[in-house]
């Protein structure tokens, strides 16, 4: 069935193409249908005539060289450098034998490309090698070069992974799309381990697989996999929607009891939940609590993963395409559009996002060409839940910090390593740089440089505000002399000893584990310092019961019970968060560009996600439900 389609769609796209193009083989891989030409130059100087065919035929076309007339490596990097001008400043240059792609990064991308992509057909031409070309990050990321590692030496794999995938995806319909239904699986009426399967009669889609970092045991933490309607092996695809550890931390776990499918999300997704995964199984190692999975399943994963771009529309099962849109959340994050037989229905799944432009990104997206269904987060969805302005929240941050400065006090910031830290430190830089507040050490330890790496590797994905700063202006606030990056234990002991006062940006954010949960045990009894927190605290984790007021916090080490005292100030400041408050989630619904059938709220504490439900439902006439774990809650 698969190669009958295959031979149609290959009969259809040489009909379109002019005679001289010489079509060496038409694959399925993966979504893609992948034309491989003797003479791709032929094509890519008519580009609009391939984009018209894909668009007619509603299929992703990707043109790529024939082996046989590819440059080797060699004599392609040599003419690289020859036709491209020596301005640009080309740092490294690698090859991807799976999708015939030359990476090319540089410090001035734009002199690679050339005017109107000339310089990049040129190479096309003269090398057969497609280029992809990228910035030269300004802070080398460690876990970029691993997975680019991964991917070059499993090549052949992912060639066979994409083949087996493209005949699955294209093997038609077998059934009419005439029902759809979503089941909880987790993080309904619960902040933790999202989770949930989309299932149509002829496919079945994974929604995040998250884990509840403060679960107490595995029945709380991970999500209800063991549920009748979910099988392993009837899994199409798993869709991320971002990189925190509750909405994709137990995707290694699929892999090892054998998933073998794809994971969709979008690059900086990709690379940030790689370090999150790898950080997890190293925390885990080192409490002596160990994970049902390895870094073998991290990497398998890994060679399962295609990235998509917003806006880009992919096919990922028989009957259900894809779209990401920009989620505001942190950097990669998506909101998912799926679209449902030959458009029978839409699911939006927003993901956590941020209806405000932050200094980092840039708002959730409210457009949709249709959204008969939205499932959206309630984590700030109470009527309780109005935050404070961003520039409120930056101002009392640093109240705070020359309070704590003037008495010769550290601040110790519990942050997530991905979004928070970062819009942090820009804040931080800023006020810093126009002596607002006094000039002091600001110690970055846990995962955060690395990941502020990924993010100065992906500038695309960030803030039209930022990308100019960085790139126009020159001022990159990443790179600024007040941030010192912290390595090893012998520099906490000598920060926690120092006299002086200084920041300290350290993960958990919930202090569940990690640097900052040794900072606070050795900062906690000096009532100069302070312990400020700027994000979500879920029940049952360290920074909640602190946050509560607890004076006496008891921790178990090696086998004992050490209490700690809590003499230090305790400060929470809102308006920094990368959810949406109450007022922006309902003025979300309000400017969605077309009216929803139903909302579905998920993401939240039971009170704050029945809460939000009831007023859309009251204000916008909108029907809604807040299903419960394990609820299956038919859409179509």
């Amino acid at each position: 069935m698969t190669r009958t389609i295959l031979e149609q769609i290959k009969k259809t796209i040489i009909n379109r193409l002019p005679e001289e193009v010489q079509v060496a083989n038409v694959e399925f891989e993966g979504p893609e249908v992948v034309i491989y030409t003797k003479n791709p130059a032929v094509i890519t100087n008519n580009g609009d005539l391939v984009r018209k065919i894909a668009k007619d035929m509603r299929k992703r076309i990707i043109i790529r060289s024939d082996k046989s007339v590819l440059l080797d490596q060699d004599k392609t990097i040599q003419k690289i450098h020859e036709i491209v001008p020596e301005d640009a400043g080309i740092t490294n240059i690698e090859f991807d034998e799976v999708t015939c792609e030359v990476i090319i990064e540089s410090h001035k991308p734009g002199l690679v490309i050339g005017k109107f992509g000339v310089t990049s057909r040129e190479i096309t031409k003269n090398t057969g090698w497609a280029p992809k070309i990228l910035r030269t990050p300004p802070i080398k990321s460690g876990i970029i070069e691993t997975i680019r590692n991964v991917n070059k030496n499993s090549n052949k794999e992912r060639k066979e992974i994409l083949q087996t995938l493209g005949a699955r995806i294209h093997q038609g319909t077998k059934h009419d799309s005439d029902w759809a239904r979503i089941t909880s699986m987790g993080g309904f009426k619960e902040v933790g381990r999202s989770c949930m399967l989309l299932q149509t009669p002829n496919s079945r889609v994974m929604l995040d697989c998250g884990v509840n970092v403060a679960g107490s045991d595995n029945k709380s933490s991970f999500p209800y996999l063991n549920v009748p309607e979910f099988n392993l092996e009837d899994l199409d695809a798993v869709v991320i929607s971002h990189a925190h550890l509750d909405h994709c931390g137990f995707v290694p776990f699929l892999y090892h009891y054998g998933y073998e499918g794809p994971i969709y999300c979008t690059t900086p997704t990709r690379d940030l939940m790689t370090l999150l995964h790898l950080d997890h199984i190293d925390i885990a190692h080192r409490e002596d609590n160990p994970l049902p999975f390895t870094v073998k399943h991290v990497q398998k994963s890994l060679k399962h993963t295609i990235t998509l771009d917003y806006e880009e529309v992919t096919d990922i099962s028989p009957d259900i395409k894809l779209t990401f849109h920009n989620a505001g959340h942190i950097i990669g994050s998506a909101m998912s559009h799926m679209h449902i037989g030959d458009g029978d229905h839409n699911l939006v799944y927003t993901g956590d996002f941020k209806y405000e432009r932050s200094r980092l990104l840039e708002p959730a997206t409210s457009r949709f060409p249709r959204a008969e269904t939205i499932i959206m987060e309630s984590t700030y969805g109470g009527k309780e839940d109005v935050q404070p302005s961003r520039n409120s929240a930056e101002k009392e941050l640093m109240k705070t910090i020359y309070k704590t400065v003037k008495r010769g006090g550290k601040v110790l910031l519990p942050v997530f390593a991905v979004g928070r830290a970062q819009e942090l430190m820009i804040v931080l830089e800023e006020y810093m740089t126009q002596g607002l507040i006094e000039e002091v050490p600001i110690y970055i330890d846990g995962m955060i440089w690395e990941a502020t790496a990924i993010h100065t590797a992906r500038p695309e994905y960030l803030s039209k505000d930022l990308r100019d700063q960085i790139f126009h202006a020159g001022r990159n606030p990443f790179m600024s002399e007040p941030f010192n990056k912290v390595t090893n234990t012998n520099q906490r002991e000598d920060i926690i000893n120092s006299k002086g006062p200084c920041i300290i940006l350290s993960t958990s954010g919930m202090l569940t584990g990690g640097n900052s949960l040794e900072y606070f045990k050795k900062l906690s009894d000096n009532n100069k310092n302070t312990l400020v927190f700027v994000g979500y605290q879920s029940e049952g984790s360290l920074g909640k019961r602190i946050q509560k007021g607890w004076k006496k916090i008891p921790l178990k080490e090696d086998g004992k019970t050490i209490v700690y005292y809590v003499k230090m100030e305790i400060k929470t400041i809102s308006g920094f968060s990368g959810h949406s408050n109450r007022r922006q989630l309902m003025d979300y619904v309000r400017r969605l560009s077309v009216k929803p059938e139903r909302i579905i709220t998920c993401h939240g504490d039971p009170y704050k996600s029945v809460d939000l439900a009831t007023s859309i439902h009251r204000s916008f006439k909108i029907e809604t439900k807040t299903p419960l774990n394990l609820d299956a809650t038919r859409i179509l």
